[in-house]
């Protein structure tokens, strides 16, 4: 794709080579923003809580933003950080290769991962989100993509060079504010399914390191998921992840509290040296994804 006008507005900030903590953005990671399904979606998500609200719509073309998808997200987060911790200016115009982006989220680097991540990129463009989460005038509609914009460049032969894109306002704000980023453990890239990754995300974020843990209501966490399947559902699902135990640092469990299921989980106590070397060394790529 081409880029627009606002290219010549941004300063191009060059991706930082090497292995960096990976970073998320809590906004991102404490609501119903992506879809969590590896099949198309197509129905918006809708979701109000008190004064929260989220509107995310898909085209028909694309679908939905996924989960998965979302793995540029964090990438792009633990790029500006790093560089915002080092000194370094940062821009929401970034530029870098599809190498750097799949072996950070530990996807293989061949033909059929690159165009996956083309058409997640696409996802991240086309998916549009409006809500009042970092909205101080509720009166005013504020809509967004993922992705404002983003092209490849190729070589003679058709060879990807490299891509650049521009991120949105809302969320490089986001990632710029200290206290809305949250380092997470690199194994996240190794869950597999949709569910298992946002229930990771949201047990970081509400609970972090705490000793004592956390507990959420399941319909609760149903209704914060935004997904499309009924609560049966989503509860047997859940049983079936608790069961399996897949969350990196976290021992999860089911419980009835006056007679309503809640998930509770503890952190698992972890030596800080292996906690270090996990969180910073290179992982093995599985060309298979």
């Amino acid at each position: 794709m081409t880029m627009g006008g606002g290219r010549l507005q941004l300063e191009l900030f060059r991706s930082i080579p090497g292995d960096i903590a990976p970073r998320d953005a809590q906004d991102l990671m404490a609501w119903p923003f992506f879809s969590l399904a590896k099949s198309k979606r197509t129905r918006p998500i809708d979701f109000r809580l008190g004064d929260t609200w989220i509107l995310v719509e898909a085209t028909a073309e694309h679908g939905m933003a996924t989960i998965w998808d979302a793995d540029v997200l964090i990438w792009a987060a633990s790029q500006i950080v790093e560089a915002r911790d080092a000194g370094r200016p940062t821009s929401r115009l970034m530029a870098t290769t599809p190498h750097e982006i799949l072996t950070f989220i530990g996807r293989g680097t061949g033909r059929d991962n690159y165009d996956r991540l083309k058409a997640g990129l696409d996802r991240l463009q086309s998916t549009t989100i409006a809500t009042s989460i970092r909205q101080p005038n509720q009166r005013r509609r504020h809509r967004f993509s993922w992705i404002n914009e983003w092209k490849e460049r190729l070589d003679g032969t058709g060879r990807p060079l490299g891509i650049e894109m521009i991120l949105p306002d809302w969320f490089y704000a986001g990632v710029l504010d200290q206290a809305l980023v949250l380092t997470i453990d690199r194994a996240y890239f190794d869950l597999t399914g949709g569910l298992e990754r946002w229930l990771y995300r949201i047990v970081r974020k509400h609970g972090g390191k705490q000793v004592g843990g956390w507990s959420f209501d399941v319909a609760h966490l149903h209704l914060k998921s935004g997904v499309l399947s009924p609560l049966k559902r989503f509860a047997f699902e859940l049983r079936a992840i608790v069961a399996r135990q897949p969350l990196p640092g976290y021992t999860l469990a089911l419980e009835i509290v006056l007679g309503r299921e809640r998930l509770t989980f503890v952190v698992i106590p972890e030596d800080p040296l292996d906690f270090a070397f996990r969180r910073w060394s290179p992982r093995p790529v599985d060309n298979r994804r």
